[in-house]
């Protein structure tokens, strides 16, 4: 079948300021967003703000002098996270673990660049973000003079291209700006993570006392302090070489996207009570031994709380050393907490006579609750009615054992118990020794690497907690640092068989052998025959970390593996044309993809682009001898090799078609091919007309054909 000069549809190509060229333009968003709320307020596409202050009202702030945190840079620094990036991500499956299967990502880069890319394709689907940022201490951070091109920045610090006189260097006290430069590097990367935030999402940010009092504020502004949810202390241990005072923990900031949307969920935050596992699991072996004389079991349980150890965490739990054919139990009062409770009779079940009103009033508020309470086992009386019952709190609770005043239904049968054990809410203080951490990640490097590692272990805990309600959660943190995020995401997923995605991002920021804290990490980067940077710590500890929780948990199906990606400049040549080189501009715009780049790398920049996730299912056929590549079970089609001629054109339009058939997506169809790689107007004339013929209106499929 031929096309003809005719044909309806046209193959259009990719232009300069094209969607597939770009990252998210999130200043258009916006004014898309105003526009639906508020149209009176636009006047031939742009904003009146006179017209828009009146509709808003008395909402407006218009006092010169107002509460907030102010410094030099902050209207720049807005700016910076409203520009689109003009880079893109390259895939590296060579550095990859399980680059087919795995739906977790590591991408080396530049954060700044790398959350502007992911706009289009994670806005509003991470549900926890933690990150733990240079506390600025005045080594810590690298940061840039020339805020204008930052993939030239970026490419200047790796030592890909020269730097054109950007300056890069280390924030230092002696800077004249040393909070400035913290402040302007922190806050469009928080804009931009809060877009990627689910509504019911949630941040937590590592930091201490150098920067805590401008993280709190700067959140406060980005994310709304009515959305300030905790800030949490975590204790690491004493430095006795302190002169004055010894300062050893760090702060844990909590934030929600929405803090309405997550009560409004109906989540609460618990986690298991440590130790409340090693209770039932002794129960479980006593109960083995004793059958169902409960007193047997009861004394050797009371017996095993004595012998324990006081820091052993089951200790604390002490109390619940009755027992029924529950499990282990302990009495909790029966009474309305803060008085005005019901006041009805509770029979005695021996005397028969009515037992004694706690003082405040009964805790449920109606008598047939009481009674549901009763027969289901969960009220022990006492000997005799002259003081009232107490309530039973088991280790494991039963169906419709509750601490809600009796609000709650009943869920089920009270033989049967639940799987979870007894939870508890956090607390805001909590300690862990910060060498654990150190000698944990030595031991799993083979060197000391990295100082100062977040422990994984206490980030597992907090991940799972956090997220307990989504076990498929994605989970972002885009200062990698040594991987504990990674590694902590893995860890949570075995104990609750889980499939939380990571996503880390990790600057390859270049490690100097001549210098004290960095020559044993440039030197294992050399003896991995690695570049010497930081990003490649990260990737080692994230594979060493799969394979170890792979060896110690072999019959696991959690997800140890990830893609890795690296930033880079756009695959397709931008135009910058000048009078001078207007003649070579136009020469080489003929190939709108850079000679260097595979076709693997432009069809990633693709799915950035048109918002498609990077571990979206990708399939592979040779069609009519060129490589074409099927995205999302068919919503994109994409063929990219360096040349296409006359004799391959039907081969590959009708292996396309009946792939599409196979697949038989919803909705319309995206088909991309290299627009210099056509080797002559009829070959591509003839692909358009075939697909076109098939896409018509009556067949109910609409491809839209487009060339880079």
């Amino acid at each position: 079948m031929s096309g003809t000069a005719e044909s309806g549809m046209t193959m259009e190509r990719v232009q300069p300021g094209d969607a597939e060229t770009h990252s998210m333009d999130v200043v258009a968003g916006n004014v898309e967003q105003l526009k639906a709320l508020f149209p009176d307020a636009f006047v031939e596409g742009k904003i009146d703000f006179e017209v828009l202050k009146q509709l808003l009202g008395g909402e407006i702030e218009e006092r010169e002098e107002k509460y907030g945190l102010s410094w030099h840079g902050k209207r720049r620094a807005r700016q910076i996270a409203l520009t689109p990036s003009a880079g893109t991500l390259r895939p590296c499956p060579q550095e990859s673990v399980d680059w087919d299967t795995t739906q977790n990502l590591m991408i080396e880069g530049d954060n700044l660049e790398v959350l502007k890319l992911l706009q289009k394709s994670y806005a509003g689907k991470v549900k926890l973000i933690y990150i733990d940022p240079p506390y600025n201490t005045g080594k810590d951070f690298v940061y840039a003079d020339d805020f204008q091109d930052n993939i030239r920045n970026y490419l200047a610090l790796t030592g890909v291209a020269d730097s054109d006189g950007t300056r890069l260097s280390s924030n230092t006290e002696t800077s004249g700006r040393f909070h400035t430069n913290w402040l302007n590097m922190m806050y469009p990367r928080l804009r931009l993570a809060k877009n990627l935030m689910r509504n019911d999402g949630v941040i937590l940010i590592s930091i201490d006392d150098h920067e805590i009092e401008n993280a709190r504020i700067m959140c406060n502004e980005i994310f709304g302090e009515e959305n300030f949810i905790a800030c949490m202390i975590w204790e690491k241990g004493r430095k006795n070489d302190a002169k004055l005072i010894s300062v050893g923990h760090e702060y844990l900031l909590v934030f929600a996207r929405s803090q309405a949307t997550l009560r409004d969920s109906g989540v609460t935050w618990r986690e298991e009570k440590p130790g409340a596992r090693d209770i039932w699991d002794k129960y479980v072996e006593l109960r083995s031994a004793h059958g169902t004389d409960d007193a047997s079991v009861e004394a050797d349980l009371q017996a095993w709380f004595k012998s324990l150890d006081k820091a052993n965490p089951a200790k604390k739990w002490s109390r619940y050393k009755r027992v029924d054919a529950n499990g282990p139990w302990r009495d909790r009062d029966i009474s309305w907490p803060g008085g005005g409770g019901a006041r009805y009779d509770v029979l005695h079940p021996a005397t028969g006579l009515p037992c004694k009103v706690p003082e405040s009033g009964w805790r449920y508020a109606k008598s047939e609750e009481m009674q549901r309470q009763i027969k289901i086992g969960l009220v022990a009386f006492r000997e005799d009615h002259t003081e009232p019952p107490f309530r039973k709190a088991h280790i494991r609770p039963i169906s419709g054992e509750s601490d809600t005043n009796g609000q709650d239904g009943y869920f089920g049968d009270a033989e049967e118990p639940e799987e979870e054990l007894a939870v508890q809410v956090r607390g805001s203080y909590f300690y862990k020794q910060s060498q654990v951490a150190v000698r944990q990640l030595r031991e799993l490097l083979g060197e000391k690497a990295f100082n100062n590692p977040k422990d994984h272990m206490e980030l597992s805990r907090l991940f799972d907690y956090v997220t307990a309600g989504d076990p498929e959660a994605v989970i972002l943190d885009f200062f990698g640092g040594s991987g504990s995020s990674a590694h902590a995401a893995m860890e949570v997923n075995v104990a609750t068989s889980g499939k939380r995605r990571f996503i880390l991002v990790q600057l390859p920021e270049p490690l100097d052998p001549a210098v004290g804290d960095q020559r044993v990490a440039a030197r294992y980067c050399e003896a991995l025959g690695k570049p010497g940077n930081i990003a490649e710590i990260t990737k080692e500890r994230i594979r060493r970390a799969g394979a170890q929780i792979a060896g110690t948990h072999p019959s696991t199906e959690v997800d140890l593996g990830f893609r890795s990606f690296k930033l880079d400049a756009s695959n397709i040549r931008p135009w910058n044309a000048t009078p001078e080189n207007l003649e070579q501009e136009t020469l080489d715009s003929v190939d709108n993809i850079l000679a260097s780049r595979s076709e693997q790398d432009v069809l990633y920049e693709l799915l950035l682009h048109l918002g498609l996730d990077l571990c979206v299912p990708i399939e592979a056929r040779v069609i009519g001898g060129k490589d074409v590549h099927a995205i999302g079970g068919g919503v994109l089609f994409a063929c990219l090799p360096e040349k296409i001629t006359p004799n391959n054109v039907e081969a590959i339009a009708h292996g396309i078609i009946d792939w599409h058939k196979e697949l038989d997506p919803i909705g319309e169809t995206k088909v991309y091919f290299r627009d210099s790689a056509f080797t002559s107007d009829e070959a591509k004339t003839n692909i358009v007309a075939i697909l076109e013929q098939y896409s018509e209106p009556e067949s109910q499929v609409k491809m839209i054909v487009r060339s880079l």
